[in-house]
């Protein structure tokens, strides 16, 4: 008798056990779907970059030989951009906002955009790595590593055009550049307009890949047209519509032009003179004439494809940056 209890009790112990882990494996599996239903981080940017350092005035003035003209890289209509090596050792880019856009911001929250903007961190996206404000001043500090703009390799320096920028190379940036303006359009969180896309704010590399500046900087001259004539969309002139993701494809759809072309953006005159070209299958008309014609030519046609759909389309149908960056990457010589 006493060993039929016992023996009836384990059963029921381990049937309490077998509903137990049965119940405990549910439990687990409900979980993990929820938890991938609800991930509320899907499309946020994570990021290991840390906030960029403020650094003094005084830091900044002793690593330009107080803004000295030999340091001098290059001017924009932002600012004047430097060259200086910090008492580190490290390299880096200076950008030293023009006076009258740090009047006429002076409201603005400088020093909160760019700490935001420099948590971005992506291989085709030059980092931001400090800053400084000051009274009249504000500053803004990049990564150096011996970069200079696709403007200067393909437009300043013609020797580097055809000893650098070849066919495949060319290709090869485009679909760089395309992907760093994808991650800042699809990868943050709030995305990123960059509002002022052209060759002289994609920089390349010692490797030859192309990294996007001067992002998100459009704050400091919302009405300041210069030097971006020819590469705002016309919703910007007609519609007053300001920059937005589909204004950055169409400005990115005249720097394909002018990757394939060589030929300089001319206030939007290279728009007129290459769609009429392509969309007659003329392409090889348009190619940049110091370059010898690829025995495959498509993929230099899907390549002048891609531009005709970023500069002809109005913003509704004009395609994502992402659609862009998918065909780039796809192309190869």
């Amino acid at each position: 008798m006493v060993s039929t209890l016992a023996y009836d009790l384990m059963v029921a112990i381990v049937c309490s056990a077998l509903f137990a882990l049965i119940v405990f494996l549910v439990l687990v599996i409900i979980f993990k779907k929820r938890s991938v239903k609800f991930k509320p981080e899907e499309n946020i940017s994570i990021s290991i970059r840390p906030c960029a350092y403020m650094y003094h005035l005084t830091d900044i003035d002793a690593a330009t030989d107080g803004f000295n003209h030999r340091c001098v890289l290059g001017r924009g209509r932002l600012g004047t951009v430097y060259g200086a090596v910090l008492a580190t050792g490290d390299a880096v880019i200076v950008k030293r906002i023009h006076p009258h856009l740090v009047l006429s911001n002076a409201g603005s929250s400088f020093s909160s955009v760019i700490r935001s903007l420099s948590l971005l961190a992506h291989p085709h996206v030059v980092p931001i790595v400090g800053y400084s404000e000051a009274p009249g001043e504000r500053i803004i500090m990049m990564e150096l590593m011996g970069m200079k703009s696709l403007d200067f390799h393909l437009h300043q320096n013609s020797e580097a055009s055809t000893t650098l920028l070849d066919w495949g190379r060319r290709i090869r940036i485009a679909a760089g550049a395309a992907r760093g303006l994808e991650y800042l359009h699809e990868g943050t969180a709030p995305s990123v307009v960059h509002g002022s896309i052209k060759p002289s704010n994609i920089l390349i590399d010692l490797n030859l890949d192309a990294r996007i500046s001067d992002y998100g900087l459009s704050f400091l001259a919302p009405q300041d047209w210069g030097g971006l004539v020819g590469y705002l969309d016309p919703e910007y002139w007609i519609e007053k519509g300001g920059v937005c993701k589909a204004s950055d494809v169409y400005a990115f759809g005249v720097v394909l032009l002018e990757l394939l072309s060589g030929r300089s953006c001319d206030e939007g005159m290279i728009v007129q003179w290459a769609l009429p070209l392509i969309k007659k299958s003329r392409v090889v008309e348009v190619l940049d004439p110091i370059l010898v014609k690829p025995l495959d030519m498509k993929p230099l046609a899907r390549l002048a494809k891609v531009a005709s759909a970023c500069v002809s389309n109005t913003r509704k149908n004009r395609p994502s940056i992402a659609q862009v960056a998918t065909i780039l990457n796809n192309l190869q010589l």
